[in-house]
């Protein structure tokens, strides 16, 4: 191996670069857990590790030309690189690209990572247990305060635009028991907020027959409602993410309404179009979402709603774009993402006839996220007045920011929070909102019994 690349000191390092989804993220602190636990330190430079491990995204064009720009990054910086995640599946390409990698394996490959990583960055002492000391809930790569738990892996469905089931495999959900005992460390490590992920949590446990696993002794069916009803025991936020609204996802807003679970819900909906769902696929139609819509928000009033949605899908028409407009205008959901349809490697919709025009595209995203943005500015504003829990994410020379029920980290807004010159990142405040925008919610910290 190149000297410039041999650790001075006796443990190897391995730098890492992590990219995608959450997902994605909770695979990386996984691979970085065990590689820890064999005696593997990180590294914060390329020039400084004597292998760099990345884990790509693959989902799309722009996410793959992105992982290939990183792996060349880190080729350039440090010369010994590892490729794992999404794009590994496509071995070939990254290859091509770039020829000096020294291993590729797909998403879930972890020991093969690792072994990898033992392979090209060999040990030069044993592990110690009582030096290597690595944290019972393992390494994470968020802020102390919240994690991501994901419950299980894969996808059943055949959405025409997507290529997850044939990266990551059929639905494989964990048990139970073993989702409750991290999620039960991670809580004792200091997490005040679990972000439940899957690439679809409304079928956790098909696979599995919704069978009944063990928690402490205690029975737990491997079902999406049992399981959030032993994770609202814990005592920290529980949040729900890819939600496809399927019938039985109603058993959750009692559970969201008693506090149980944050009313919360990420569900991509992607289309209002009947006609486009069918041609993308998706198992949900427009009309049964809306009437859901009305139901969960009935049970749980303080609900919030975010979503994604795909414009310019092969074969959407003029009538489609006005239908999809309509449904927004119908269910004033609080947070959207809406995005241009790009092909994918592999996908199906890349073969349907009637592609949209990328000009006519951009202009029916320019023209749904201006009223969306509306919307969800109306919605915000509503909130003047109330008091919300907010958990603090930051404290800093910008002042204190937070986050509601409302607010998933990174993706959504902020609650930019006044008079609590004490807080820390991780405490829980009552905040009375005195202002809005787009985005963002502006407060002042209150007494824990203020109304």
């Amino acid at each position: 191996m190149n000297e410039t690349h041999t650790s001075p000191a006796t443990r190897r390092k391995v730098g890492f670069v992590s990219l995608g989804c959450p997902k994605a993220l909770v695979d990386s602190e996984r691979i970085i857990t065990q590689l820890r636990s064999d005696g593997y330190e990180l590294s914060g430079s390329y020039e400084d590790a004597d292998v760099v491990v990345v884990n790509t995204c693959g989902f799309i064009d722009s996410a793959r030309a992105e992982s290939l720009e990183a792996i060349g990054e880190a080729i350039d910086a440090n010369g010994r690189v590892i490729v794992t995640g999404c794009m590994g599946v496509k071995a070939d390409d990254i290859l091509q690209a770039h020829p000096k990698v020294l291993s590729v394996t797909g998403p879930q490959q972890y020991e093969q990572v690792v072994g990898a990583v033992h392979q090209h960055a060999p040990l030069v002492r044993q592990h110690d247990p009582f030096i290597d000391l690595v944290p019972s809930a393992g390494v994470k790569l968020t802020p102390r305060h919240y994690s991501y738990l994901k419950i299980s892996e894969g996808c059943n469905h055949h959405c025409t635009f997507c290529i997850i089931p044939s990266m990551r495999g059929k639905l494989a959900s964990r048990p139970a028991g073993d989702v409750l005992g991290e999620a039960e460390r991670l809580v004792a490590s200091g997490t005040k907020e679990l972000l439940v992920i899957s690439q679809d949590t409304s079928a956790y446990g098909a696979d599995l027959k919704y069978r009944t696993d063990f928690w402490g002794g205690r029975p737990v069916k491997t079902r999406i409602t049992e399981l959030c009803q032993a994770l609202g025991t814990l005592g920290a936020w529980v949040r729900l993410h890819y939600v496809y609204p399927y019938p039985h996802v109603d058993e959750l807003m009692p559970l969201m309404a008693d506090g149980l679970v944050l009313p919360y819900l990420d569900i991509p909906l992607q289309h209002g179009s009947p006609r486009v769902l069918k041609l993308m696929r998706r198992p949900a139609h427009a009309e049964k979402a809306l009437d859901r819509i009305r139901r969960w928000r009935d049970t749980c009033p303080d609900l919030t709603l975010r979503s994604t949605f795909i414009v310019g899908f092969p074969g959407e028409t003029d009538a489609d774009f006005q239908e999809l407009m309509e449904f927004i205008e119908e269910a004033r959901l609080d947070r959207v993402g809406c995005f241009r349809y790009s092909p994918v490697d592999g996908a199906r919709a890349n073969d349907l006839p009637d592609p949209v025009p990328d000009a006519v595209a951009r202009e029916r995203e320019a023209i749904f996220m201006a009223r969306q943005a509306e919307i969800s500015a109306e919605r915000l504003q509503a909130k003047i007045g109330t008091v919300q829990e907010v958990l603090v994410d930051e404290v800093g020379e910008l002042g204190m920011i937070g986050r509601s029920h409302a607010d998933a980290p990174e993706i959504d807004g902020k609650v930019w929070i006044n008079g609590a010159d004490h807080a820390n990142p991780g405490d829980l405040l009552r905040v009375r909102i005195t202002g809005a925008d787009a985005h963002d919610l502006l407060g002042e910290a209150v007494d824990a019994d203020e109304a």
